[in-house]
């Protein structure tokens, strides 16, 4: 009797210490995941759910989301106090993860995140809203926050819904399969959702039979994010994703370029030609190692254009003198549950942080001996970051330009687009409703092509800053054709330079003379710029390649006429605290290119024209020297 009342006093005390042990490790993992919600704990409650009771054996979910930690409910809700089929997939949300159902899905463990998301401009596209508004002439200014879902049926509302909104969160992902390509939107899932192998074969056997073999992998949910989740809007525009991997878009078919090499077909056939990729794709970086959550997901600021809400400068990593650093000990929550999540150790060493708004960039560190690297992202592989080159880091005449301005190697060129309305077309899709209706905007590009990129002047409070620029919309709109109206001032022709960082980074910075003495990046386009000095003083002269556009009576691809002043009125930018170069700018720049005609841009008078600027050096000419005259 004595030893089976031992016996049952064991076993209830091994039971104790079995119990404690289990609530002492699950109060670990939540103590871990508090940075995300501090209710965590009585939200999740994976133990009183039913549906693994049907759903058994199922793999692939996430470390952080799995739901014998956190559910199934958590994220596709449903009713979890029945077994009966049809009644536990009563309200049961499919793809969680869209903006329409994250508050009761993503954003309840993740709140923070999704009230950054919705203001983000990713989310509102208010930019793009508010150049398309002031080019079609119903704004006066594209410095207005708006909300793409807010639009409504003006013609450019029309030309938005027809050519532009497709690309923007809010977008709904209403099919299974991974992301791609041809992906757009999709709320959360646009970033965080993952197809393995494993999953993809399973949904496709899942459709196949009818829906009656259920998937053995689920997709996982997480923040490896690869270039495939940013590429399918960020591919539109200005390119900048294919840009990255070095590809600039044409207007080929591809049935013509079967057998040639140097072409790609992207998935939504589009021909591209390879024309050299960024640097830091050719190590392997993705898009996420540089663009971190903070300025991805926004920081809840309603910015009006994307350049505001990016706050990383190349010299944030490529520093010139004592980077900007924090400690693993000051990091907010964010960049704290990302290290944890990519089982970072390098805690007792100082992260670069961004110098603007000091977010921590959480896969770098600075070692005790001075050295910057970062972590891929992709593989884990170990950069070492170089600093600023002598150049850059002496260099005052260039103080004031953007790394880009001189490292990007090419800018995507687009120009002879025409925009008709056809009230004809019946199979117009509205891709922000995404429906079916009558009457379409259409696009007609005259060509596609690559170059050196233009400069152009950023100036505000922040001061004046020369930046690179393309033409993003060298433009008619027929706005008589959707109105039914065919009167001359309904056709209306702009030549819209954009600012424009072009993710083509290259090691080797452009030379001096593809600056001061090419037509195409002083905002001529592209021609014939020659300095001829045969008859005394020199003079500037410009044969552009292409004919005037009898709009205005400038080249096709000029941003601005050859050392003359832009008409007063003229809207020639998507910006507007962005410009072209002024006359008194061109000439000084030519200025310098005079010079370049006899001294190599490698000679003592040039280096030392660098440090010092040209004025102390115009103090004491040769005789042989010859300015330019600008009469």
């Amino acid at each position: 009797m004595k030893k089976t009342t031992i016996r049952i006093a064991f076993f209830v005390v091994l039971l104790l210490i079995l119990a404690i042990l289990f609530f002492f490790k699950k109060s670990l993992f939540f103590k871990e995941d508090s940075f995300v919600n501090n209710d965590y704990t009585t939200i999740i409650k994976p133990d009183t759910e039913t549906c693994l009771q049907c759903h058994t054996d199922t793999q692939g979910f996430s470390k952080h989301h799995n739901p014998n930690l956190i559910g199934c409910a958590s994220c596709h809700l449903g009713n979890t106090k029945t077994l009966d089929k049809e009644k536990s997939h009563q309200g049961m949300v499919l793809i969680p993860g869209n903006l329409s159902d994250a508050k009761e899905t993503c954003g309840v463990c993740h709140p923070d995140e999704l009230t950054k998301i919705d203001t983000s401009l990713m989310t509102t596209n208010s930019g793009l809203v508010a150049v398309d508004k002031y080019i079609f002439g119903e704004a006066n200014s594209p410095d207005i926050h708006y909300h793409i879902k807010d639009i409504k049926k003006s013609p450019s509302d029309k030309h938005l819904r027809d050519l532009c909104a497709n690309c923007h969160l809010g977008a709904e992902k209403n099919e299974f399969g991974a992301i791609t390509q041809l992906s757009r939107g999709g709320g959360c899932n646009a970033c965080h959702l993952n197809y393995s192998k494993e999953a993809k074969k399973d949904l496709s056997n899942y459709i196949t039979s009818d829906k009656t073999k259920l998937p053995a992998t689920h997709p996982s949910t997480d923040i490896f994010m690869s270039n495939t989740h940013c590429f399918g809007c960020h591919s539109r525009s200005s390119r900048i994703s294919s840009n990255y991997e070095g590809w600039q878009e044409t207007l080929l078919k591809k049935e013509e370029i079967k057998d040639k090499t140097g072409y790609r077909v992207f998935e939504d056939e589009r021909v591209y030609i390879y024309k050299g990729e960024d640097v830091h794709h050719t190590k392997g970086l993705l898009c996420i190692d540089c663009h971190s959550s903070h300025e991805v997901m926004g920081d809840g600021i309603r910015y009006l254009h994307e350049e505001e809400a990016v706050s990383l400068e190349c010299s944030d990593c490529h520093f010139k003198d004592k980077p900007t650093t924090v400690s693993y000990d000051s990091l907010d929550k964010e960049s704290l549950l990302v290290y944890l999540h990519r089982d970072y150790t390098h805690a007792d060493k100082s992260i670069l942080a961004v110098k603007k708004d000091k977010h921590p960039l959480i896969n770098t560190y600075i070692t005790n001996a001075g050295k910057a690297f970062l972590i891929g992202k992709k593989d884990g592989v170990l950069h070492e970051i170089k600093p600023q080159s002598e150049i850059c880091s002496r260099d005052t005449a260039h103080k004031n330009m953007s790394c880009a301005t001189c490292h990007a190697s090419w800018t995507p060129r687009c120009i002879g687009c025409h925009n008709q309305f056809d009230k004809n077309e019946a199979k117009a899709f509205d891709l922000l409703d995404r429906e079916y209706g009558t009457g379409q905007w259409k696009e007609y590009v005259a060509e596609f092509s690559s170059s050196l990129p233009a400069m152009g002047v950023r100036e505000n409070k922040d001061g004046r800053r020369i930046e690179p620029a393309m033409p993003g919309m060298i433009l008619t709109i027929d706005k008589g054709s959707y109105s039914d109206k065919k009167i001359e001032d309904l056709v209306s022709f702009h030549r819209l330079y954009a600012p424009n960082s072009p993710h083509t980074t290259a090691k080797k910075a452009r030379d001096c003379k593809s600056c001061h003495t090419d037509a195409a990046t002083l905002g001529y386009g592209r021609g014939k710029l020659e300095y001829n000095i045969e008859n005394g003083p020199g003079k500037w002269v410009f044969i552009p390649e292409y004919e005037n556009n009898p709009h205005d009576d400038l080249p096709e691809d000029a941003w601005i006429p050859f050392l003359s002043e832009v008409k007063e009125g003229v809207i020639n930018s998507t910006r507007s605290d962005f410009r072209p170069f002024s006359v008194a700018e061109q000439k000084r720049i030519l200025l310098v290119g005079a010079c370049l005609q006899c001294h190599q841009e490698n000679s003592e008078i040039m280096q030392q024209s660098l440090v010092n600027g040209i004025n102390p050096l115009l103090k004491k000419l040769s005789k042989n020297c010859l300015l330019p005259s600008w009469d």
